[in-house]
């Protein structure tokens, strides 16, 4: 199917064949609303014609739609607050500028970099007090991007929110809840294609990457070549997060697994003495 490889080389997004069938339904919406009949001449619409821009970014927000909440993974949140966050700032102790950078890759609907703020603005008075914290959001998708920036979401992402966090981070927006001015303010989001190796070479300087439940979409070749990206884009004592039913084995021997409590993560070089190292 010349589609799928076409949105291989896009976006290093892979269809095997027991998923040929999803992505036949999500061509066929875009076909309906195009009123195009045919397959070959949507394919047309992708490459040929002068809207084909516009079109694959329509086709790509339809294939990468992505199911997520605020503090979606507890364990691993905790682990970042207890341990990684310590262990950053001893690294950084004799750097000029106290300042950290997290980058949420693959932020979907923005759940995940706004429960990071939530998080930097409860340790704001006690580790991280005197540090600046810079928040990059970064999705493929500019359907889940506009919906993170409106920062206005229902009872499926806020159903792990605790009540002291409603009341502190939340305002009432009709039946929904909206994220306050104060969480927006430090997290920016913007339009990243992780195949796009000119623009993943722009993210740097980083000192942890949540890049959750998102390698799952890549063959192993994309995956190595985003992989080397991201070490790529990390301090020497940087830290990776995946989803926790994701895995570096196979993929990359650059980073090192690191057993957190509760939780798992992957560091670069030396920085693996962050934690107990396999």
């Amino acid at each position: 199917m010349r589609i799928r490889d076409l949105i291989y080389r896009v976006a290093g997004i892979f269809h095997p064949d027991n998923k040929l069938r999803l992505l036949q339904d999500r061509c066929g919406r875009r076909m309906r609303d195009l009123k195009v009949p045919s397959l070959p001449e949507y394919y047309e619409c992708l490459t040929a014609s002068s809207l084909r821009q516009t079109e694959l970014s329509a086709l790509l927000n339809e294939i990468t739609i992505g199911e997520t909440c605020f503090f979606r993974s507890p364990a691993q949140l905790e682990a970042f607050r207890r341990v990684v966050i310590p262990n950053i700032l001893t690294a950084k102790s004799g750097f000029s500028q106290r300042h950290l950078r997290i980058w949420s890759a693959g932020c979907s609907t923005g759940e995940e970099p706004y429960t990071l703020r939530m998080l930097q603005l409860e340790e704001a008075n006690s580790q991280l007090k005197e540090w600046s914290v810079e928040i990059l959001a970064t999705d493929l998708n500019e359907r889940s991007l506009a919906q993170a920036r409106a920062a206005v979401y229902g009872d499926y992402s806020t159903r792990k929110l605790a009540p002291d966090c409603r009341r502190k981070y939340f305002l009432p927006c009709g039946n929904q809840l909206r994220v306050n001015p104060t969480v927006r303010a430090n997290v920016r989001f913007d339009r990243l294609n992780l195949s796009d190796d000119v623009r993943m070479g722009l993210m740097k300087n980083i000192d942890v990457i949540f890049c959750c439940n998102v390698l799952i979409y890549f063959d192993l070749a994309s995956k190595r070549r985003v992989i080397q990206q991201f070490f790529n884009s990390l301090l020497p004592h940087g830290y990776l997060f995946l989803g926790q039913a994701e895995s570096l084995f196979g993929v990359s021997e650059d980073f090192r697994l690191v057993h957190l409590p509760g939780a798992t993560a992957y560091v670069k070089g030396e920085g693996a003495s962050a934690g107990k190292s396999t």
